[in-house]
C-alpha cells in the first residue's frame, strides 16, 4: 500500500526513491511487525485470558506440562495480524507471489482458528477432525499448486541441492509435490508446537533464511551468478519474510519460557503453511529439508513411533514428538529449546551453503 501510494511521487520527491529497494522495504516490514506485536501483544493475552481461552493439556503428556494447562492459547493471531498488515503495507501487492502466501497463511490460519476453538469449547485436546483438517488444507494447496503452473513463465523444475546439474521437470505432477511441501511443512510446525519457544524459534531462522532465498531468486544478476533458478517477482516475498521474522521476534517476546501465551494451531499451521509456499515459490523445495531440519525430525519421530509400535509393539522414543523425549530423560525445558535453535541455526547455515555448493 505505502509502495503504490509513495512510489510514484518520487518524481517530485527524491526521497520516495527507496520505497522502490526490496532490501528497505524487507527492513521496514520486520520492524512493523515487531511494533504490532509489543503493542498488541499484552492487550490480546489479556483478552484471551478474560475469555478463559486456555491450553487444554492432554493428559497422557508430560506431568511437567500439566501446570501450563489453562496458559492463554491461540495467540497465532497476533501473528498472522503482524505478518499480513505490515505485508499489506510495505510490500508489492500488484506480486501474485505475496497474494499466494498470504491466502496459504491466511486460509491455514482459519483451519487452525477453528480446531482451537473447537478444542476450548469443548474443553479437549481434540479440535477439527484429522479427515476434515487435511481436506481443507488439501484444497488450499491444491489451488496454489495449480495457479503456480498455469502461471506465465514459472517452471515445474526441481532443483537438487549439490547437484546444479539435475533439474528434472516434473510437468503437471509438480501440482501434487507442491502439495506435499505445503502441507508436510504446515503439519510438522505443528508437530514442533509442543514447548514454550520451540516452534517459533525455528520458524524465525527459517523465514530468516528464505528471505534471502526469495531476494536472490528474484534478483536476474545473482540468481545467474549463483546458478539458481531466477523467478521473476519472487524477491517480492523477501518483504514478507521480514514481517514473518518481525512478528516470530514479536511473539517470542511472550511465547518464551515460561510461556505467556501459546501459538495454537492458528499459528502452527499458518507459519509452516506460508514457509512451504514460500519453499514451492522459490523453487528452494528440496532446501527446506534442511534448513528445516528440526521440523522434520520432529515429524519423523512420530511417524517412526506410530510405525513401529503398531508393527511391532514396540515404541523407539520414550513419547513422541521427539522434544517429549528428552524432557521424560530428564532434559529441563529451556536447555531443549535452547539446543534445537542451535541446531536449527547450523541446518540454516548448511542450507545457504547449497548455494555456492553445487
Amino acid at each position: 500500500m505505502l509502495y503504490h501510494l509513495l512510489y510514484p511521487l518520487h518524481t517530485e520527491f527524491s526521497v520516495f526513491y527507496v520505497f522502490r529497494f526490496i532490501t528497505f522495504r524487507t527492513i521496514y516490514a520486520a520492524i512493523t511487525a515487531l511494533i504490532i506485536s509489543f503493542l498488541l501483544g499484552p492487550w490480546l493475552i489479556e483478552k484471551l485470558s478474560a475469555l478463559q481461552v486456555g491450553q487444554n493439556i492432554r493428559r497422557l503428556g508430560p506431568e511437567s506440562h500439566f501446570k501450563k494447562e489453562g496458559t492463554p492459547t491461540m495467540g497465532g493471531a497476533l501473528i498472522l495480524f503482524a505478518i499480513v498488515l505490515p505485508t499489506l503495507l510495505w510490500a508489492d501487492l500488484s506480486n501474485i507471489y505475496v497474494w499466494l502466501v498470504l491466502l496459504v497463511t491466511c486460509g491455514y490460519g482459519v483451519i487452525g482458528f477453528v480446531d482451537d476453538y473447537l478444542k476450548v469449547r469443548l474443553k479437549s485436546s481434540d479440535g477439527l477432525s484429522p479427515r476434515k483438517k487435511m481436506f481443507w488444507q488439501l484444497l488450499i494447496a491444491f489451488g496454489v499448486g495449480v495457479v503456480l503452473m498455469t502461471y506465465p513463465g514459472f517452471q515445474s523444475t526441481l532443483a537438487f541441492p549439490f547437484f546444479k546439474g539435475f533439474n528434472p521437470d516434473l510437468g503437471w505432477f509438480y501440482v501434487p509435490f507442491a502439495m506435499l511441501v505445503i502441507i508436510g511443512a504446515s503439519n510438522a510446525v505443528n508437530l514442533t508446537d509442543g514447548l514454550d519457544g520451540l516452534a517459533i524459534g525455528p520458524v524465525i531462522i527459517a523465514a530468516g533464511t528464505y528471505l534471502l532465498f526469495a531476494y536472490l531468486a528474484g534478483h536476474a544478476t545473482l540468481s545467474g551468478y549463483l546458478q539458481i533458478n531466477n523467478v521473476k517477482g519472487a524477491g517480492e516475498l523477501a518483504v514478507l519474510c521480514g514481517a514473518m521474522v518481525g512478528a516470530g521476534l514479536g511473539f517470542l517476546w511472550f511465547n518464551t519460557y515460561p510461556a505467556q501465551v501459546f501459538m495454537g494451531d492458528i499459528g502452527s499451521l499458518s507459519l509452516g503453511g506460508a514457509i512451504g509456499t514460500i519453499a514451492v515459490i522459490t523453487k528452494q523445495e528440496i532446501v527446506l529439508v534442511i534448513v528445516g531440519g528440526i521440523f522434520v525430525m520432529e515429524a519423523l519421530s512420530v511417524i517412526v513411533q506410530v510405525t513401529s509400535f503398531r508393527l511391532y509393539g514396540k515404541r523407539i522414543f520414550r513419547m513422541a514428538p521427539i522434544h517429549h523425549h528428552f524432557e521424560l530423560k530428564g532434559w529441563p525445558e529451556p536447555k531443549i529449546i535452547v539446543r534445537f535453535w542451535i541446531i536449527s541455526i547450523i541446518l540454516a547455515l548448511i542450507g545457504l551453503s547449497t548455494l555456492k555448493l553445487r
